[in-house]
């Protein structure tokens, strides 16, 4: 049986390419993947805001497959209406199934206090805008963000084609603004960083947390599976 020791499910962005794929790859056995998905073309508050509205029926599609815990995927869409939102996101999800939520903010949250991370030098895929509000999100959530910088893209599916050189190339440019940050923080679940962890770590000395590897390792914990990713970062391979 698929999941004998645990399903986690995931309501993504419906243009996503990466985020459920770098998940499946990277699965502890016995461990499956159960996903569904919101209809989202523009990472706008427009579009955000859309894809918000269909949380409800995404996570009683995915309580039908009795899974362990969800996890709303797509950082911007915890982020985007402010501080607290991310909880609000977990309460409804919580609300309509019963089962124990989180989503890939939370996650960051959680995975930036875990690793002692206090001034985070940040590189995402979103327009100005959407920097901007994650950025007040951080702050309020006892963050000194270093700096930030975006890729400037507005559409999720062109999120989906950066590659994971030009995720690192973004991430040390970010880091050599920032002399004083203590850590890296990639966000964005579209955005392929998987490949760049490893290399991210090794080569600047700083901790590197991106929304998919701080999603992935919040909702194993949260369903009781304790493995260790060395592949994955100081996350997932001491935490």
């Amino acid at each position: 049986m698929y999941g004998w020791r645990a399903k986690i499910g995931r309501i993504s962005p419906s243009p996503e390419t990466v985020g459920a794929e770098e998940w499946r790859r990277s699965m502890p056995e016995g461990v499956c993947l159960v996903e569904t998905r919101t209809l989202l073309h523009d990472v706008t508050v427009d579009g955000l805001n859309e894809a918000a509205k269909q949380v409800e029926r995404a996570a009683l599609e995915l309580a039908s497959a009795e899974v362990d815990v969800i996890l709303q995927a797509g950082t911007a869409i915890a982020f985007f209406r402010g501080f607290g939102h991310d909880h609000e996101l977990r309460r409804r999800i919580q609300a309509v199934t019963g089962i124990q939520a989180t989503t890939s903010l939370t996650a960051v949250v959680e995975a930036l206090r875990t690793l002692k991370i206090q001034r985070p030098a940040i590189a995402t895929s979103y327009l100005a805008d959407i920097d901007a509000r994650l950025a007040e999100v951080l702050e309020k959530s006892g963050f000194e963000v270093a700096t930030i910088r975006g890729m400037g893209l507005k559409k999720s599916i062109d999120m989906g084609k950066v590659t994971p050189e030009e995720t690192y190339r973004l991430a040390r440019e970010v880091v050599r603004s920032a002399p004083k940050a203590d850590g890296i923080l990639i966000s964005c679940g579209n955005l392929r960083s998987f490949e760049a962890i490893g290399p991210l770590e090794t080569d600047t000395g700083l901790p590197v947390i991106t929304s998919n590897q701080a999603g992935l390792w919040q909702a194993l914990r949260m369903a009781g599976i304790k493995d260790r990713l060395t592949s994955l970062g100081q996350l997932l391979s001491d935490h």
